[in-house]
This record gives structure tokens, sequence and C-alpha cells, in this order.
């Protein structure tokens, strides 16, 4: 007789939480704030990375699909100074649902310098993720940018 008690109990106290839509934010020092539903993100081009990521006690192998984190800037439109250059000097922050952030110098995605191919992922090996969107960053030797459930990017 607990069973559906627990199970009712369950589902009223995670069940939003577990049925959140995939929603992300561009917003900050952008010209367009955008706010972009899992259909509109899944629209834009797609991009898709190999590489292992450190997931807790093991490694997850991808490739990882989802939208490159330049085309989102892109799409936004940074606002810019009347210096040269000015882009360099923003500083992109990777929100995720439970308030962990990470850090990016926009030269870091963009193509006239670094290039990084930093990925916004819905989906490894043809799977969605249970937590979200992830953050993809190929090429860090440490997990610790690889933000999951992002919900927001916000460019300062």
């Amino acid at each position: 007789m607990m069973k559906p008690l627990y199970t009712l109990c369950f589902a009223l106290a995670f069940g939003p939480a577990l049925a959140a839509p995939l929603e992300i934010t561009v917003d900050g020092a952008v010209k367009t704030s955008l706010h972009l539903s899992e259909t509109e993100l899944r629209a834009l081009p797609p991009s898709e990375v190999t590489l292992q990521l450190p997931l807790g006690s093991h490694m997850q192998a991808g490739p990882y699909k989802g939208v490159l984190v330049m085309t989102l800037l892109a799409k936004a439109v940074t606002k810019d100074e009347a210096v040269k250059n000015s882009f360099i000097r923003h500083t992109v922050m990777v929100y995720g649902r439970d308030g962990y952030a990470a850090a990016f110098a926009e030269g870091e995605f963009n193509p006239a310098y670094e290039g990084k191919a930093v990925l916004l992922a819905y989906e490894v090996n043809g799977e969605p993720f249970s937590d979200g969107l992830r953050l993809v960053s190929p090429g860090d030797k440490e997990g610790g940018r690889n933000v999951h459930d992002v919900v927001r990017i916000e460019v300062k």
C-alpha cells in the first residue's frame, strides 16, 4: 500500500524538475537576447565533436551533437565598443540550472583567434541527455567547464 503513496510523493516532488523543457537563454552584452526552445535550438546548424569526457568515475565517449556557442553568439550579436577587436574583451559565462558556471573568453570561440569548437550539446551517441543541455569544451584537459543542464549563456 505504501508504494503508490511513495510514487505519488516522488512525482509531485520531482516531476516538474524531471520534465523541465530544454531551453536556453543568451543575454547580457548582446544586441538581441535569445530564448530558444529545444525545437528552435535543433533548427540551428548542427555540429558534432567526437571525444571522451570524464563523467564521474568513468569516461563518456561521443559523438556529441549540438550547436556551436559561436553560432549562438553570432545570432545574438555581441555588443562591441568602438575600438579594435573589442570582442576579445568579452567574457562568456555558461550557467547550469544548479548554479554551476564556467567562464570563457569570446576569443576562444572566434575562428579568427582560437576557433575552439565549444558545443552546446543536446545529445550524445544519438541519444538525448537525461540532464538537459550540456556544454562540451574540446581540448580542455579536465572536465570542469563541461557544464551540465545549461540554462543560460551570459556575455559580459
